[in-house]
């Protein structure tokens, strides 16, 4: 009977030893995952990182009945709400986030930012 019991614990502190060196040897590759894991505040801001959003770039704005568009041709000259100089305004969703002024790059048309609206003034905006 004590060969049985020894037997038994013989097998237990096998069976534990085995189990604690299959846990040691997994731990450097459950580190390794861990660490190449995004945190949690990553995995959050890669999920927005996609979202496509529509960026406008404003020059400025302007009425007019319906009889004057359509009286519009080639050449017209259709008279803004800004003064030639002033900043365009860069909105995304349709919320002004910048401003700027326009540049030439390569023969392209681009904005190079001036000034950013504060994280308060977009708040402020959401009113």
């Amino acid at each position: 009977m004590a060969d049985d019991s020894l037997d038994n614990l013989a097998e237990q502190l096998v069976q534990e030893a085995e189990a604690m060196a299959s846990e040691k040897s997994a731990t450097p590759k459950v580190e390794a995952a861990k660490a190449n894991a995004p945190k949690g505040n990553d995995r959050n801001l890669q999920l927005i990182l996609d979202i496509p959003l529509k960026v406008t770039v404003e020059l400025g704005r302007t009425k007019m009945p319906v009889s004057e568009l359509l009286n519009l041709t080639q050449g017209s000259v259709i008279e803004l709400n800004k003064l030639a100089g002033e900043p365009m305004e860069v909105l995304v969703n349709d919320k002004l986030i910048a401003r700027g002024e326009a540049v030439v790059v390569n023969e392209k048309f681009g904005v190079r930012l001036t000034d950013i609206i504060s994280p308060a003034e977009r708040v402020e905006q959401l009113r």
